[in-house]
C-alpha cells in the first residue's frame, strides 16, 4: 500500500520527536494547519511542501510523490 501524504508527514514529524509546535516554529506554518495536513483534510501548496521539505531534510520529490491525485 502506498504510502499517502498526511501519513508521511507525521511519520517524519515523529522520528525527530517534533511536536506539531515545533513544526511550525520551523516552517512557520500554523499548528492548526499542519494538524489538518497530517489528518489528510487539507492539502498543502506547493510552496508549503517546499518548507516543509527543507526543514524536514527531506527531497521535495519525495512528499510531492504522496499527494494524492
Amino acid at each position: 500500500m502506498k504510502i499517502v501524504l498526511h501519513e508521511l508527514l507525521k511519520q517524519l514529524r515523529e522520528e525527530r520527536n517534533w511536536s506539531l509546535e515545533d513544526l511550525s516554529l520551523k516552517t512557520q506554518v500554523g499548528v492548526e494547519k499542519l494538524a489538518m495536513y497530517e489528518k489528510g483534510e487539507l492539502t498543502p501548496s506547493i510552496q508549503t511542501i517546499l518548507k516543509l521539505s527543507t526543514v524536514l531534510e527531506v527531497p521535495a520529490s519525495n512528499l510531492m510523490d504522496t499527494v494524492e491525485k
